[in-house]
């Protein structure tokens, strides 16, 4: 006999996480390796080139999970909030 009963789908959705920590992750990984990660993300963010950014700590995948856009618009309003502004 058929079992009539509805069956539930639990997709276990991932913590999203912030456009602040992926730069930070990207940045330690990217020191740990010995890179500038000053010269890497910025090569990244300007050419889309995601060979820019180390695969070492998964790094490479976290920053291509937010747009280039959304990492220049971070970084901004972290120094707009140093400076009191």
């Amino acid at each position: 006999m058929a079992d009539n009963k509805t069956h539930l789908f639990n997709k276990q959705v991932e913590n999203p996480i912030s456009v602040e920590e992926i730069l930070e992750k990207v940045y330690l990984a990217l020191k740990e390796k010995g890179y500038d990660p000053v010269n890497q993300m910025v090569g990244y963010i300007m050419s889309g080139d995601p060979t820019y950014i180390t695969s070492h700590k998964n790094a490479r995948s976290l920053v291509m999970k937010v747009e280039r856009d959304e990492l220049v618009e971070e970084v901004i309003r972290f120094f707009i909030a140093g400076k009191g502004l």
